[in-house]
């Protein structure tokens, strides 16, 4: 998952054993939320235990440390035998006022996301189902800014959304992105979003132009594109974009998130089919919202009868089957995947 932080993060030849992730296909990681429990070519793992962390996951997460971090066993060491290390703050999660204009409450949420600081341990703390209804996402958000630990960039994508809850003129929507580098492939996602017909980003990454954009954009190829050139700068060669359609504003909702209502693969698309499927994507968006049947805002005269789902309850079914969606062109092989480089450590973003 490409991520944060400004410096180019570095990781050796992971070693197979216990707990790694197993290659699982493209389409059955994307469906169980997992797509990237390979970064790269190097594994890194989930903790399902939920918080406090248990004891096998902690030392599980230092062995991996050990293994992926260029200075090896040695860091772990110090940091584990360290008796006077400093304390870190917690950031306090954006209040705003009424009066205050939307394009300042992104920022200074995006600034809260960005003091949390992006997690290199290889083990992401809280674990995120993909097919969860919105309700169970939000109580998972509302917990990771009690915990205030480091995320990954899916996790800033379910706390974008909780934030941004309230912002009722502010059209959200999940953003993935496919890289190759170096005979691996990296993947991303970020919180898209629009406002007053602006295109920007909410998100978190080791790479400060991967994460943060404005809502600046006058459409949403421009900001693609933007996002194109960022990874160009890094070597990386951008190959799949996934759009997802509008999330709700109602935290209470059962609703599923549509992650990939497009998916748009560039090798097999022109430039300009490229930027045309982007539109277009743009312009379902805007019907769906202008129909009645996007995202529904919160209303303060809620009825009576409609209470919050219980966690017990089980997730509804997906509305749309694979088969709904708008892939661009013919689905394409599983890509080989490539034995990483022995050679040296990869520039990771």
């Amino acid at each position: 998952m490409p991520g944060g932080g400004g410096a180019a993060a570095a990781a050796g030849h992971p070693q197979s054993g216990e707990a790694a992730a197993a290659p699982r296909d493209e389409e059955q990681q994307d469906e169980e939320g997992e797509e990237d429990l390979r970064d790269g070519g190097v594994p890194f793992f989930v903790n399902r235990g939920g918080l406090p962390v248990d004891e096998p996951t902690w030392e599980r997460m230092w062995r991996h440390v050990g293994r992926i971090h260029p200075e090896g066993e040695r860091v772990a060491q110090r940091i584990r035998g360290a008796a006077d290390l400093p304390k870190i703050p917690i950031p306090s999660v954006p209040t705003f006022q009424p009066s205050t204009p939307i394009p300042e409450r992104l920022e200074a949420v995006q600034r809260y996301i960005r003091e949390l600081q992006y997690n290199h341990t290889g083990t992401q703390f809280f674990e995120i189902k993909k097919s969860r209804p919105l309700t169970g996402l939000m109580d998972l958000a509302k917990e990771m800014t009690k915990e205030a630990l480091p995320i990954k960039c899916l996790e800033a994508v379910i706390l974008g959304i909780y934030l941004t809850n309230n912002m009722t003129t502010l059209d959200r929507f999940p953003i993935s992105f496919k890289t190759h580098f170096s005979g691996n492939y990296f993947r991303h996602i970020v919180l898209g979003v629009n406002f007053g017909g602006r295109y920007g980003a909410l998100g978190i990454s080791r790479r400060e132009e991967l994460m943060y954009k404005a809502p600046v954009f006058r459409t949403l190829s421009e900001l693609i594109f933007d996002f194109e050139e960022a990874y160009r700068r890094c070597w990386h060669t951008l190959k799949k974009v996934k759009l997802g359609h509008c999330v709700s504003h109602d935290p209470h909702s059962v609703e599923q998130i549509e992650w990939k209502h497009s998916i748009l693969d560039l090798d097999k698309l022109t430039r300009e089919d490229f930027r045309k499927e982007l539109e277009r994507h743009a312009r379902d968006m805007r019907l769906k919202i202008g129909k009645g049947t996007g995202p529904p805002s919160p209303t303060k005269d809620r009825k009576k009868d409609v209470s919050s789902p219980q966690r017990g309850q089980a997730s509804p079914h997906r509305r749309n089957s694979r088969g709904d969606r708008r892939p661009s062109g013919e689905k394409k092989p599983a890509d080989s995947k490539a034995m990483p480089d022995l050679n040296g450590y990869q520039i990771r973003v």
